[in-house]
């Protein structure tokens, strides 16, 4: 199987979706918040740096229930919305 490669939005996604999890992170540590989402630190850390743009939809959850963040909060966050309140068509 191959792999189509990431879109610059895709990568930028990423890039946002590893801000908002370091900002909801706040002073807890890496360690902290990867224990209590049941994956591992480094994994964590190329989330929050970007390094890996498209984590898996149940990472990402588990990873929202540890900060404190909603799924739609994310979603807001790294794809947004029209000024019509609607979302605009991945990627």
């Amino acid at each position: 199987m191959v792999r189509v490669p990431l879109s610059a939005v895709d990568r930028e996604r990423g890039a946002v979706l590893g801000r908002l999890l370091r900002q909801a992170r706040g002073t807890r540590s890496m360690v902290q918040v990867a224990a209590a989402a049941g994956i591992s630190v480094e994994t964590l850390r190329k989330i929050e740096t970007g390094r890996v743009p498209t984590p898996a939809f149940f990472t990402v959850a588990a990873l929202a229930g540890a900060v404190g963040l909603t799924l739609d909060a994310i979603a807001d966050g790294c794809v947004g919305r029209h000024d019509d309140g609607e979302r605009p068509l991945a990627g």
